[in-house]
């Protein structure tokens, strides 16, 4: 599969828990489904485990700043292994907004920003593409 590189595609993230959730293709970028939120209550238009962190990694990251250059590493990593699943998902969302939605209380070292860059690099355009 290939990806069309000349159209960007706006991908933000957002928490989980935060109401109202932004219009938009909402994409669960948790391994585990949110505590305290009911299947019924969240309307996901996806939820691909396969490019979250892997139960390892999460688990050794235990949501630690000291630890998250690292962690953004080994997820990146993980996540160049998931390009083809990458492609999909943003073929999925139509052109629609993504919006990565987390749980995690920390807004500035969660997963869903390293998928968010991830998949931005996936949509910028292609230098010298019109």
């Amino acid at each position: 599969m290939t990806s069309d590189r000349s159209q960007h595609i706006e991908i933000t993230t957002w928490r989980v828990y935060a109401r109202p959730l932004p219009i938009g293709y909402h994409v669960l970028a948790e391994r585990l489904w949110p505590r305290g939120v009911r299947k019924a209550d969240l309307s996901l238009d996806a939820w691909p485990k396969d490019l979250t962190p892997s139960t390892a990694l999460r688990q050794w990251f235990a949501h630690d700043p000291e630890r998250w250059d690292e962690f953004r590493s080994h997820y990146l990593a993980e996540l160049a292994t998931q390009k083809e699943n990458a492609l999909t998902l943003l073929a999925e969302a139509a052109g629609a907004p993504i919006i990565l939605l987390y749980a995690a209380h920390d807004q500035e070292h969660n997963g869903a920003l390293v998928l968010c860059d991830f998949l931005q690099t996936l949509t910028a355009p292609t230098p010298g593409a019109p």
